[in-house]
């Protein structure tokens, strides 16, 4: 069967040197014959035109160029259609891409949707809302929400955004349930994680796999703030996180597929890296194969 490719990419993610994306995607396609067209993604979100276009026009690859929470919204619109999902990755951290093994480089990334195999990857529920990657209650979700109000965005600033909220970090309290654990705690943070990093291999969850129907919970409980500090350094100046936040004193971890977590002091919340409404609860649940990804 030949494929037919719809391109959507959000303009605000990331930064593009050189020809622009839609110039290297036209290129490409026309120099393999490829049956394509090129649309924007929605700010608002709504992608129900998307779902009659790939219906109508026997539409085989969705290719999403953009961030995490970007290929996050588009997937859970049309995750129940027949397409492969292809990522060009094009955010501030692109979790999803790398922990996929998919390249940051634009050519490498389409070359993997051209000749790359698809593969059934999980996803997971948080209060009925569908998340890719990881989601987060706590520190990392007020950089989120403070991240989306930038008009100028990329890692830089990202970073920028941790350091400063850094100055004021605090815990919240936490009840998490699950068949694993029983827990009360207060924690900086909690990030529920399919993938195993936040992004730029920034790895919080080493052991998460995007196959293996289950969600890894890892909790930053009171700790040293200098080591926090440190650490993510030294990822900026390095590019890499190896260290295994799992086997560090005040780090909670472990592995399920459903948990219910208690937010006692309504810590401020995040789906794949856009910041959302925060709840009194949340139910988390994984959904095993959810939808099919193009991996190396």
């Amino acid at each position: 069967m030949q494929r037919r490719f719809i391109f959507l990419f959000n303009p605000r993610s990331g930064v593009q040197k050189g020809k622009s994306l839609a110039e290297i995607i036209t290129e490409r396609c026309e120099n393999d014959a490829v049956q394509f067209s090129i649309e924007h993604s929605r700010a608002d979100g709504d992608y129900s035109s998307l779902k009659e276009k790939i219906r109508s026009e026997a539409v085989t690859d969705v290719v999403i160029a953009g961030g995490d929470g970007t290929v996050s919204t588009i997937v859970a619109a049309i995750k129940d259609l027949p397409v492969n999902i292809g990522i060009i990755p094009r955010g501030s951290g692109n979790g999803l891409a790398l922990a996929a093994g998919i390249s940051t480089d634009v050519n490498k990334a389409i070359d993997i949707i051209f000749n790359g195999n698809a593969h059934r990857v999980d996803a997971f529920l948080i209060n009925d809302h569908f998340s890719c990657m990881l989601s987060g209650i706590g520190f990392d979700a007020q950089v989120a929400h403070e991240f989306d109000r930038e008009k100028k965005r990329g890692l830089k600033k990202y970073i920028q955004l941790t350091l400063k909220n850094l100055q004021r970090i605090k815990t919240y309290r936490f009840d998490i349930k699950a068949k694993e654990a029983d827990l009360k705690l207060r924690a900086y943070f909690i990030s529920i994680a399919n993938s195993n990093q936040f992004g730029n291999q920034f790895t919080i969850a080493p052991k998460a796999s995007l196959q293996d129907g289950l969600l890894d919970i890892v909790a930053v409980e009171k700790t040293n703030i200098f080591f926090v500090l440190m650490r993510i350094l030294w990822h900026i100046r390095f590019g890499r996180f190896t260290a295994d936040f799992t086997k560090r004193r005040g780090i909670t971890y472990f592995q399920t597929a459903d948990l219910i977590i208690t937010n006692t002091d309504n810590a401020p919340f995040h789906i794949d890296g856009d910041g959302k409404p925060t709840a009194p609860s949340f139910h988390i649940k994984v959904l095993p194969a959810a939808y099919s990804l193009l991996m190396p």
